[in-house]
């Protein structure tokens, strides 16, 4: 929502016999205001072509985007994948296994071997993958390569090493993907590389897929929600222009900025969703302001000022506020983070430009057309209360439940607030883990290619635990190989480990009693050329640095692998000197990105909550009423996460979510940004009203009740606009999409009912005059009733 102050104060009703006539609009709104005016045909020309300037700079956005920026400085994920990207064999900048599932033959047939090696040869001599060299299947004697073999004795596996960084193989590796399985796919084979980059390219194409199909559920239901709230097809066309035009805008800047800066690709997910979310939002409190301007019988230009003036003033304060927010996740070490949430400021800033400076223009040019294409509609879904008498208003359903509430406030606070602190207890059971496969549909061949891994070789064998041992000199010093001897064997009777892979395997091979003899690199030459592969795959020729590749017998976002995890690198900490060692792979990849956000999260929270007092205090010159929001802001906050653990850890969903056992580490941050900053939008909106009946009545009960009764349509027509756009992404998009919206949309629901329906009266009747210490817009007779 918006954070908002468009009140319409009692001078402004018609049938109130002693209003005063409202101004038109004061300093910047009727500046702004005439500019447009005078300007409004200029001002649409360069519209017209800033809008096509941004599509064609938004349509080259997503090649230039990046799946990266999930790298933690200094961490040893960053050294392991440096260590290993050269002077190993079968490894290089980036590895890919290559995985061949012969869904008509086994090993035992001939055809199986003669097929496996034709694709492992066609897959290797491919120039866009760059390969340097392979170990595996198809590399090895049939007396060596039985542990390539899956159990189904159909499937083999092989490591290929490639030149390709990460970022060109995050683009190049998913095409060559698609072209292996429309190569294969007929003559009964499954064939795919699998890694990482590959990963993430194939989740960046999903998503592109993922934004289509939510807008074409979002953006029908919108217009419909519009339709039923201003009651006019013009309306809803001027509302949705505004508001794809914040989209255009958007994504055109970014597609120049990220020519230049790296910036992640699901930065595309959050602004489509945020600026569709906070766009439409926008769009509805101006545009329903200036159709009551028009009602009150203003002309247009005074029609068009005093909406500046007031629901202008509003999308402001809501606009510093969501992006004070946003900026706050600047402080987390992580370009991805960063990116998102500069991507999440700027199409909420735009918004807020296109709000006060394009949607005037907007305004002058339709004038009273604004209310052409009328729909009629019955008087309940057609509201009212904005303009209401204080006698009219009593009859109204909102003003009724918000005495109601108010007459037991008590009792009302302690229900409200502990329907919330029960939906937030999961919340401190939350799990981090970054995107799995299941991102991906079924039919993927990357998800394909990787579910026989698992199947075959063990969940977690083509995403171990990384363990890169340097030494000074060869580890194959005495003192060196007794240490890195003891730590393999060590290693291998820890709990959750499926394999403990090493050169120590191939070398025993070769040399039962004394391995470490026949890594020596004098020695490398008389040995057996699969024994050289094994070598060369885990020890460089320098024999300076030991690869140990401990695999685990969970998944990888399993707590128990995080358990592994710890213990490994505890293990590899205790080498003695001059060894040392760096652990990486996949899981201490998340466990580095989840301690960085985990350690940034006090300062982040700190600097959102301070926005929000800050916003608060100015609006209203209380001590008090921002702390209250503070507090509900807190809570809210929890129970929406609480439903997010319900669903996609717990599985509570029946069936409707995909049951992730975690939530995607960057996905709470962003929420929590998003709803601190909707959270003040309501109270924003909802205090300002009341706080103009508290001026005009100077009693506390009556302008809780008037103010509620007056603000509830828009804030739950807004409300509802905000659940149809995050819930279509939550429907429509893969598992991230799912918990970005799906989190939003379920916070968005409790604050614009729970919160502002029933605690916030509550406690503003509990608060009485307290609610506006140390000033008193009630003035001398102001009443704490």
């Amino acid at each position: 929502m918006t954070g908002r102050s468009d009140t319409a104060p009692a001078e402004h009703r018609p049938e109130d016999p002693g209003a005063a006539p409202a101004a038109a609009g004061t300093g910047w709104a009727a500046a702004v205001s005439g500019f447009a005016e005078r300007n409004r045909w200029r001002l649409v020309g360069v519209w017209v072509l800033l809008l096509v300037l941004g599509a064609l700079s938004a349509v080259s956005l997503t090649g230039t985007l990046r799946s990266g920026g999930w790298d933690v400085a200094g961490s040893g994920t960053v050294a392991v994948r440096e260590l290993l990207s050269e002077g190993l064999h079968g490894r290089g900048a980036t590895t890919a296994v290559l995985v061949v599932h012969d869904r008509d033959n086994t090993a035992s047939n001939p055809a199986f071997d003669q097929r496996t090696r034709e694709v492992f040869d066609q897959v290797r001599a491919d120039p866009r993958l760059r390969a340097e060299s392979g170990f595996g299947y198809s590399t090895l004697s049939p007396l060596a390569r039985g542990t390539f073999l899956g159990k189904d004795r159909a499937t083999a596996v092989t490591s290929i090493g490639s030149g390709l960084d990460d970022d060109a193989a995050t683009k190049e590796l998913p095409g060559i993907e698609k072209d292996l399985h429309a190569r294969f796919d007929p003559q009964g084979l499954d064939v795919a590389l699998v890694n990482v980059q590959i990963f993430q390219g194939a989740v960046n194409e999903d998503a592109i897929l993922s934004l289509v199909r939510a807008e074409a559920i979002a953006l029908p239901l919108v217009a419909l929600v519009l339709l039923l709230l201003f009651r006019s097809v013009v309306a809803v066309v001027a509302a949705m222009a505004t508001t794809l035009t914040n989209v255009v805008f958007a994504l055109g800047i970014l597609g120049v900025v990220a020519r230049h800066v790296e910036l992640s690709v699901f930065v595309q997910n959050v602004v489509l969703m945020f600026g569709l979310g906070v766009g439409v939002d926008y769009s509805l409190i101006m545009i329903k302001r200036f159709k009551e301007e028009l009602a009150a019988g203003r002309d247009v230009p005074a029609a068009v000022a005093g909406t500046l003036s007031t629901a202008g003033h509003t999308v402001v304060a809501s606009g510093v506020t969501i992006i004070a927010a946003a900026a706050a996740l600047f402080v987390v070490p992580l370009n991805a983070i960063v990116s998102l949430a500069a991507g999440a400021a700027l199409v909420v800033a735009i918004a807020v430009l296109v709000s006060s400076l394009l949607t005037p223009v907007l305004l002058h040019l339709l004038g009273h057309r604004i209310n052409k294409g009328a729909v009629r509609l019955p008087a309940r879904l057609g509201g009212g209360a904005e303009t209401a008498t204080d006698e009219e208003l009593t009859e109204h359903r909102w003003y009724r439940a918000a005495l109601a509430v108010m007459r037991r406030p008590l009792a009302f606070l302690a229900a409200g607030g502990a329907v919330l602190i029960l939906l937030a207890i999961p919340a401190f059971s939350m799990t981090l883990s970054l995107p799995d496969l299941r991102m991906l549909p079924e039919s993927s061949p990357v998800r394909i290619g990787s579910e026989h891994i698992a199947d075959q070789f063990g969940p977690s064998a083509a995403l171990p635990i990384q363990v890169v041992v340097q030494s000074p000199g060869p580890v194959t010093d005495p003192a060196a190989a007794d240490a890195l001897t003891r730590f393999v064997a060590d290693l291998g009777t820890l709990p959750d480990v499926q394999v403990v892979n090493s050169a120590l395997t191939a070398a025993r091979q070769v040399s039962p009693a004394n391995p470490f003899g026949a890594l020596d690199p004098a020695a490398y030459d008389r040995l057996p050329a699969d024994a050289q592969q094994g070598v060369r795959y885990f020890v460089t020729p320098d024999a300076h640095r030991f690869v140990v590749e401990v695999v685990p017998s969970t998944q990888p976002a399993d707590p128990a692998t995080e358990r592994l995890l710890n213990r490994v690198t505890d293990r590899a900490h205790e080498l003695p000197a001059p060894l040392t060692a760096e652990v990486g792979g996949i899981a201490q990849r998340s466990q580095d990105v989840n301690r960085v956000i985990s350690d940034s999260m006090p300062l982040v929270i700190g600097l959102m909550l301070i926005a929000v007092y800050v916003v608060l205090l100015v609006s209203f010159r209380s001590v008090f009423l921002p702390l209250k929001a503070i507090a509900m802001n807190v809570l809210s906050v929890g129970a929406s996460f609480g439903v997010l653990v319900m669903f996609f850890q717990y599985g509570w969903s029946g069936g409707l979510f995909d049951h992730s056992g975690f939530l995607v580490s960057f996905v709470p941050s962003l929420i929590l940004a998003m709803i601190v900053g909707l959270s003040t939008d309501y109270e924003v909106f909802l205090l300002s009203r009341v706080r103009e009946e508290y001026r005009a009545s100077g009693d506390n009960r009556l302008a809780v009740a008037r103010g509620m009764a007056r603000t509830a349509p828009l804030i739950t027509g807004a409300a509802v606009l905000m659940i149809v756009v995050f819930g279509a992404f939550g429907l429509a998009g893969n598992m991230l999409m799912q918990q970005m919206g799906i989190g939003l949309a379920v916070a968005v629901a409790l604050d614009a009912t729970l919160v502002r329906i029933v605690i916030v009266p509550a406690a503003m009747k509990l608060m009485g005059r307290w609610n506006w210490w140390p000033t008193s817009p009630g003035g001398s007779h102001a009443s704490e009733r």
